[in-house]
């Protein structure tokens, strides 16, 4: 179980303090860099293991029709990684989308620039009340997601009038084995954890014998959305529901470890 190790010093706001990070792999070095500079003590295991897709010739032949589409929204950093084009491919009319900013930024990493993003809320239901939504009547809409996500923002701008594709361009894996996990909870090396999907909450929790999630319960469980903090309750944990993206995670664990 890879981990990032951070200063020792005790004037640091985090100082001493273990979070686990449960991102996938790739997303999890920024969240634990910030921690690290805290004087937390990041520990990574990422609860959905991200994979391209088995065949990529749905995703190939969306790039080669990129032409046809007005919108193009991309559902998590992901969906770029795995899904982004070459930029010189992509049409100069073709307007991205983005839930929040690091998938924003995500984007612009790649050269996809003047990615619009949500002023309310970092999901569905913020990209729908953006003006560009809300009358889509003619308009073509591809959806760059991972294999078998969910389909409420494409039911909701076809119901606008929209013409929306999806394409699957990567896929979600349960991570094999968490004994390492188990020793750190065991011995105290954990005092907080972040979660920022529901498949990764059920993905952790399936993972964990009774005593581990017993130990796990006892900690506070910082999550960045509603819908994942609902889930959370539903298996008696200790809820702490933050702003979005890292400055969210950020600044609840800060309060969080202000008494401490």
């Amino acid at each position: 179980m890879p981990a990032v190790h951070a200063s020792s010093s005790t004037d640091a706001p985090l100082a001493g303090a273990g979070v686990l990070i449960t991102r996938p792999a790739r997303q999890a070095g920024g969240l634990a860099e910030k921690i690290a500079v805290l004087g937390g003590r990041p520990v990574i295991f990422p609860a959905i293991v991200i994979e391209p897709p088995v065949d990529g010739s749905a995703l190939r032949r969306a790039h080669d029709a990129l032409e046809r589409y007005d919108y193009a929204v991309f559902v998590s950093a992901n969906a770029v990684e795995f899904g982004a084009p070459d930029p010189r491919r992509w049409p100069a009319k073709l307007v991205a989308f983005a839930p929040g900013q690091g998938t924003a930024e995500a984007l612009l990493a790649v050269g996809i620039a003047n990615v619009r993003t949500p002023t309310t809320t970092q999901d569905s239901a913020g990209l729908l009340a953006l003006p560009e939504f809300t009358d889509v009547s003619g308009r073509r809409v591809l959806i760059f997601r991972g294999d078998g996500g969910r389909e409420e923002l494409g039911d909701a701008l076809r119901a606008r009038g929209a013409t929306i594709d999806y394409v699957a361009c990567y896929r979600r894996a349960k991570p094999v084995g968490a004994q390492g996990l188990q020793d750190a909870f065991a011995q105290g090396r954990i005092d907080a954890v972040t979660i920022t999907s529901s498949e990764g909450l059920d993905n952790l929790w399936s993972l964990l014998d009774a005593s581990t999630r017993a130990r796990w319960s006892r900690l506070p469980t910082f999550v960045p959305h509603e819908r994942i903090a609902q889930h959370a309750r539903t298996l008696g944990l200790d809820v702490v529901l933050t702003g979005p993206g890292d400055a969210g995670l950020i600044a609840a664990l800060l309060e969080w470890a202000t008494p401490r």
